[in-house]
């Protein structure tokens, strides 16, 4: 019995050892939607909800709406953001180029948050940034608009299936975003007269 304990023990902490070891999300570079190579490193300091998103999927219209309104929301001091990543590998979905996709996001949601290149998420071509993810979070996505809270160090929080809507988990976005160090929310905020300098400010998830 005393062994069986101990080997519990040993795998569970040679588990967390494996998690801590992985390289955090913002070490990646990815292309954004337009064609750039972009640092993943740009978002250190901030909370990410990464998302691998289809234009014509069930769930299209309700999750663009709904992350739109999140990124309104909480990105009210450029501390927060949906980066959102298409993909066709689900139902094939996301047959389109990058800037047809652009277009659509744009003109039917007017969607500002980040978008970036189609990307495989799953398989041997899966992008490493979202092998990362599934690395970090051990949730594999099996179809469209999964979605992966990344704090402000770069490390998964939690990881939500297609069906678990964005007013489900505003509240663990709003958590991470209010665990960002005061000190590095004020200096970015007062960059910018307009935004407010308290995450009590903000309004409340019945707005989504």
């Amino acid at each position: 019995m005393l062994c069986y304990h101990v080997l519990i023990f040993f795998f569970a902490t040679l588990a967390i050892c494996r998690s801590d070891d992985l390289p955090d999300f913002y070490t990646f570079t990815v292309q954004d939607i337009e064609g750039e190579e972009v640092s993943l490193e740009e978002y250190r300091g901030k909370v990410s909800l990464v998302v691998n998103v289809a234009s014509l999927c069930g769930y299209t219209d309700s999750s663009y709406r709904a992350l739109k309104r999140l990124q309104d929301i909480l990105g009210y001091n450029q501390k927060f953001n949906v980066l959102a990543f298409p993909c066709n590998q689900f139902g094939e979905q996301e047959p389109h180029e990058d800037e047809v996709i652009l277009n659509f996001a744009k003109t039917n949601y007017a969607v500002e948050f980040p978008m970036f290149s189609k990307i495989d998420v799953i398989g041997e071509n899966a992008h490493p940034a979202f092998k990362n993810l599934i690395n970090q979070s051990s949730v594999h996505p099996d179809w469209n608009f999964y979605k992966y809270l990344v704090d402000h160090n770069g490390k998964v929080l939690k990881a939500w299936s297609t069906k678990t809507t964005v007013e489900e988990i505003f509240d663990s976005c709003k958590a991470a975003l209010d665990s960002i160090p005061e000190a590095s929310v004020a200096t970015d905020a007062a960059e910018t007269s307009d935004l407010p300098l308290s995450p009590a400010e903000v309004v409340s998830k019945d707005e989504l």
